[in-house]
């Protein structure tokens, strides 16, 4: 099968959130053992990534040395972690299916996400990204441009706009990359967002953070994925999470999941946009998703683990 695996950020730190580069490395080695199993197996894979804790290193670094150099923009953050992540990927990916026997090639791309100029949520950003500062601090970037907002005691804290995606520009050079044999790491972080600048053919970043879940979505329909799956923390998606009754989803039709998600079900930062995604990619496609722990991916192609979506 042709399988999209989305890996969430926080499976590329420590288990206490520590970004530090040996952390990031350690956990990546563990992240990629079980993707090396399906690609020994047969499967093409596409492996897309979150980038939440090394964008917010990059902010951190920006807002540090404001007084000194222009920040850079979130455009730029977003193709700086899809190069880093991809390189971490790329070694222990290559190591690991090396100790399987495997040949199979692999290769990054720096991958754009295309989104509307005209996305509502450039009028108003509410996305929270980075730190809190405080006042004095957050008017130096107020300065450069940057949308801050006063969150009380806690301090400021950057906002920005969370566009839909609407077109993964890079998806064919990863056709052909996987035509080519290759297993394929694209659209990290939801992919860097980019609008049309009007020439033909011509686009420019933009300040945003795109959901990587919707984006993963979106590419496995245009790879024509036979199977999504997404990698997050928990084994299932769990009705009623953190209550005295919580109940665990195994399989469930695409509307039944969506009536949920209507009602209000899911945190709205957490697992929302995942099983959203899921849903996208079922109803474009006709095809299932998975949602489970990294470990489980396997089980989940299988239909024996995790969450599956399944179409009406």
């Amino acid at each position: 099968m042709r399988v999209v695996i989305a890996v969430g950020g926080n499976a590329m730190t420590a288990a206490d959130g520590s970004a530090h580069p040996a952390d990031q490395q350690a956990a990546i080695e563990l992240a990629v053992e079980p993707v090396a199993e399906l690609i020994r197996d047969g499967h093409q894979v596409v492996l897309t990534h979150g980038n939440g804790p090394q964008v917010g290193n990059l902010l951190v670094k920006n807002e540090l040395a404001a007084s000194v150099v222009p920040p850079v923009p979130l455009d730029w953050c977003g193709a700086q972690t899809q190069a880093t992540v991809g390189l971490l990927i790329l070694n222990a990916l290559d190591r690991a299916l090396a100790a399987r026997g495997s040949t199979v090639r692999t290769a990054a791309l720096v991958s754009r996400t295309e989104v509307a100029a005209d996305d509502p949520g450039f009028e108003l950003p509410s996305k929270p990204i980075g730190r809190y500062l405080g006042a004095d601090e957050a008017a130096v970037m107020v300065n450069h441009g940057q949308h801050w907002q006063d969150r009380g005691e806690r301090g400021w804290r950057r906002v920005v706009a969370s566009p839909e995606p609407l077109r993964c520009l890079d998806a064919p050079a990863a056709v052909a990359l996987l035509d080519a044999g290759f297993a394929v790491v694209c659209s990290g972080g939801g992919g860097i967002p980019v609008v049309s600048d009007g020439s033909p053919g011509g686009y420019r970043g933009v300040e945003a953070v795109i959901d990587k879940d919707l984006t993963a979505a979106l590419l496995a329909a245009t790879l024509g994925a036979d199977r999504l799956v997404i990698a997050t923390d928990v084994e299932q998606v769990v009705l009623g999470w953190g209550t005295d009754h919580p109940s665990p989803l195994a399989g469930i039709a695409v509307s039944e999941l969506q009536a949920l998600i209507a009602g209000g079900s899911f945190a709205t930062g957490s697992m929302e946009p995942k099983v959203i995604a899921a849903c996208r990619f079922v109803r474009g496609s006709g095809k299932p998703a998975a949602i489970t722990a990294l470990g489980s991916i396997t089980g989940a192609l299988a239909g024996a683990r995790g969450t599956i979506v399944h179409p009406d």
